[in-house]
């Protein structure tokens, strides 16, 4: 009698662990938070972590113990854009600026960091801070381009904002400081002044309809977290480009000089007088454009256009009321300073002028009576009547 078998299945659970020769190891926190983590290479440093890691680290006030190293190029990459409190040591310059701008403390946490999985800057770093002596190193691999991805907060450098003023920049530039204690005595010039103690009641006022303008947020520099605080609650108004400044007025102050101080503030400069025009109620163009160009924070410019022609261009720091609702936003009005109304034409400036003066005439209100035209990089046209 012939017996068959009928094999039966086999089965077998194998695990392969493979090191590839000359290829680090990812920490395990690293893999474990996020399944989507860079794969380590070749050449990397050992460490890597993740943002997860990374957002602890990066807040303000600046947390002691700890240094996150920005490795990529100054003007080309950190100026425009950073990890907030980061340090600028450009790889190719590590050698000649690590011995000033590293902590001396050789166990501090050290977090390099660059342009990405492509980018090998920040590793390079990392094994030269290592030959230096320092123990706690680690380095984020995927970078600046995922940590924008994650949804954190974009930080500029004080040069990048002084080439944006330098360039007329169509941006809002917001000191988030208390008004009276700081920014009355010096701010960035250009820079409008909402306190982040009173951002929800001001901001509607004070900040663009144009949810697109770019707002840039600071503050005391890193030990002071109001301008983030700001920031993220522009975020939630819905503002699509929102950056912080970390360094704040003090950094400005140390790379330019002091700043304007505002109008009654102790060693205030004496703004540009307001000089009146042929019209009553009209500020002549000349004594318009002094005061935009030396003394732009001793005013309120109130553009009363409609929000889709705002958003072709207007003067920095302008606030935006449109003629239609002037009347029913009255009483939020600024108090503390006059007001410069305008518009393309210098027609609904002239109403929201006379308006001003039917139902609050104790406020100090001019207008512009003339034809402006602005391009969207901030230039602008103007021609008196």
């Amino acid at each position: 009698m012939t017996m068959r078998f009928q094999p039966r299945p086999i089965f077998s659970a194998v695990i392969t662990c493979i090191v590839l020769a000359g290829t680090p190891l990812v920490s395990t926190s690293a893999l474990a938070a996020d399944e989507a983590v860079v794969q380590p290479k070749a050449g990397w440093f050992s460490k890597i972590v993740n943002v997860d890691f990374v957002k602890p680290q990066a807040v303000l006030p600046k947390i002691d113990g700890v240094m996150i190293i920005d490795s990529r190029p100054a003007a080309r990459k950190f100026d425009i854009g950073h990890i907030p409190t980061a340090v600028n040591i450009p790889d190719l310059a590590f050698d000649k600026l690590a011995p000033t701008l590293l902590p001396q403390d050789k166990a501090t946490l050290l977090i390099f960091y660059c342009d990405g999985p492509e980018c090998a800057l920040s590793h390079n770093s990392a094994f030269k801070a290592e030959k230096l002596g320092y123990t706690n190193i680690h380095v984020y691999a995927a970078g600046f381009p995922d940590w924008i991805k994650d949804g954190n907060l974009h930080a500029v450098s004080i040069a990048q904002v002084k080439k944006l003023i330098d360039e007329k920049a169509n941006m809002v530039l917001i000191d988030a400081r208390p008004k009276e204690r700081k920014y009355d005595l010096g701010h960035i010039p250009g820079a409008i002044s909402l306190p982040d103690s009173q951002f929800d009641k001001l901001a509607a006022e004070r900040l663009p309809s144009d949810k697109a303008t770019p707002l840039y947020f600071y503050c005391e520099g890193l030990s002071c977290k109001l301008s983030n605080d700001s920031a993220i609650k522009a975020i939630k108004l819905g503002y699509s480009s929102v950056k912080v400044v970390p360094e704040g007025y003090p950094g400005w102050e140390k790379a330019f000089g002091a700043g304007p101080t505002a109008a009654g503030a102790v060693g205030a400069v004496k703004a540009p007088a307001i000089e009146s025009g042929k019209e009553s109620g009209t500020i002549t163009i000349a004594s318009f454009e002094r005061i935009y160009r030396e003394a732009p924070a001793t005013v309120h410019l109130i553009d009363v256009r409609d929000p889709q022609e705002v958003a072709t261009g207007t003067f920095k720091g302008a606030i935006n009321i449109p003629i239609n609702s002037l009347e029913k936003n009255m009483d939020k009005l600024p108090t503390d300073k006059p007001i410069v109304f305008f518009c393309g034409a210098g027609g609904r400036s002239g109403e929201a002028h006379d308006m001003v003066k039917l139902y609050k005439p104790e406020l100090k209100t001019v207008f512009l009576d003339a034809d402006i035209k602005w391009a969207k990089d901030g230039s602008y046209t103007i021609k008196g009547k």
